[in-house]
């Protein structure tokens, strides 16, 4: 049920503008990711290892424009929790300063990318999947007040966990590539197999955890088709097993949720 509404106090007003000045900072940074004004296109900075043919299973170029989707998100997000009816909103107490945190570690990763610290960048994704995580199970104990917060706060948070999901496998597979690792010498086809494998079990998990999140799960879809897509470029990395492994993956996501929410559609909606 809707936490009950709640007056205001000075540390709310403390959480708001840390995680307003956050959106700010990740969108700013997110201008050196882009190459917009200054810095280096993520595909192109620590010598290309991010780009979408430097693995098996790094994604198309153009499944990165979710980015936009997410940006925006992330700033009507802060423009909504800092509206003095929602400060002293349950919901944002709980996971507010999680939420600043991924805008903040976002910059970071960002940063690394940029002195390229790929490794660094591997450990602050995965820290960032974990806040994010978190901030999904948060926001999934409660309903949200309105279908207006519904999108802005939870809708933003779940496609940013799905697409934060997606890259931290792209983020080590580049990292291994660039220095020339292969775990148990399996061959890139075989560990693409194996780990969109992995994402789908775990899209599965996730989407019983959520009572099947559909954003979550689009977002986790996005980045696996544009991985499928870009396995069977004839310009990039080709590779077949991948390709077909990443739509399976999708398709496992999609189903799952989609099942997962009808099933559970009986119960108190969420």
């Amino acid at each position: 049920m809707t936490p009950p509404a709640v007056a205001a106090s000075s540390t709310d007003s403390v959480r708001s503008t840390v995680v307003a000045l956050s959106a700010v900072v990740a969108v700013v940074f997110s201008l050196l990711g882009s190459g917009a004004v200054a810095g280096t296109p993520v595909s192109e900075a620590a010598g290309g290892v991010l780009s979408a043919d430097a693995t098996a299973v790094a994604p198309g170029g153009a499944a990165f424009s979710i980015w936009t989707l997410i940006y925006l998100g992330l700033i009507a997000l802060a423009v909504w929790q800092a509206l003095p009816t929602q400060r002293p909103s349950t919901r944002q107490r709980q996971a507010g300063w999680w939420i600043a945190a991924s805008m903040l570690l976002n910059a970071a990763w960002i940063l690394a990318v940029q002195f390229d610290l790929v490794w660094l960048s591997v450990a602050i994704i995965v820290v960032l999947l974990a806040v994010l995580a978190r901030v999904f199970v948060l926001l999934s104990a409660s309903r949200p007040g309105s279908r207006l917060e519904a999108v802005v706060v939870d809708g933003t948070m779940f496609v940013y966990l799905g697409w934060v999901a997606v890259a931290t496998v792209a983020n080590i597979a580049a990292a291994l590539q660039a220095d020339r690792v292969d775990p148990l010498g399996l061959g890139a086809d075989t560990w693409a197999v194996i780990v969109l494998a992995l994402v789908a079990v775990v899209s599965v998990v996730v989407a019983v955890v959520g009572r099947g999140r559909l954003a979550v799960a689009a977002a986790v879809v996005w980045g696996l088709l544009w991985i499928a897509l870009a396995r069977t470029d004839s310009e990039g990395w080709q590779s077949t097993p991948a390709a077909v492994a990443a739509v399976v993956a999708a398709v496992v996501a999609a189903v799952s949720a989609v099942v997962v929410r009808t099933a559970s559609s009986g119960a108190e909606p969420r």
